[in-house]
C-alpha cells in the first residue's frame, strides 16, 4: 500500500485546511486509517482514526475541531482541520492497517505510512 497526503499549508490561527490522504496498491489493507502528527522537537501522536464502515476516534486536543472522514470508492482519507491554533503546526502523517483498531492510538498499530504534509498556524 502506498499513501500520499497533500493539503498542508500556511494558514493563520482560527483558520481552516483539509488534508487528503489517497492510498494506492493493496487497498484492501486500508480497513483503518488514521493521522498523526509531529510538531517540531516532539514526538509523533495520534490525531484521529476511522474505520472501513466509518468509526472514528479522535485525540482531546483536536475533538470538535477536526473532523475526519473517508471516500472508500476513491480511496482517500480526509482530515477537515477547523479553529486552528499554533499548536497545530506539525507534519501529519496518514497511516493504514488492515487488522488494526481505531482505539490503538500507537504508531506500531500502523503497518503503512505516507510521506507527510506539513501544517503551519500563524499567531
Amino acid at each position: 500500500v502506498q499513501l500520499q497526503a497533500s493539503g498542508g499549508g500556511l494558514v493563520q490561527a482560527g483558520g481552516s485546511l483539509r488534508l487528503s490522504c489517497v492510498a494506492s496498491g493493496r487497498t484492501s489493507s486500508t480497513d483503518v486509517m488514521s493521522w498523526f502528527r509531529q510538531a517540531p522537537g516532539k514526538e509523533r501522536e495520534f490525531v484521529s482514526a476511522i474505520t472501513w464502515s466509518d468509526s472514528t476516534n479522535y485525540a482531546d486536543s483536536v475533538k470538535d475541531r477536526f473532523t475526519i472522514s473517508r471516500d472508500n470508492a476513491k480511496n482517500t482519507m480526509y482530515l477537515q482541520m477547523n479553529s486552528l491554533k499554533p499548536e497545530d503546526t506539525a507534519v501529519y502523517y496518514c497511516a493504514a492497517d488492515q487488522y488494526g483498531s481505531r482505539w490503538c492510538i500507537r504508531e506500531y498499530c500502523y503497518d503503512y505510512w505516507g510521506q507527510g504534509t506539513l501544517v503551519t498556524v500563524s499567531s
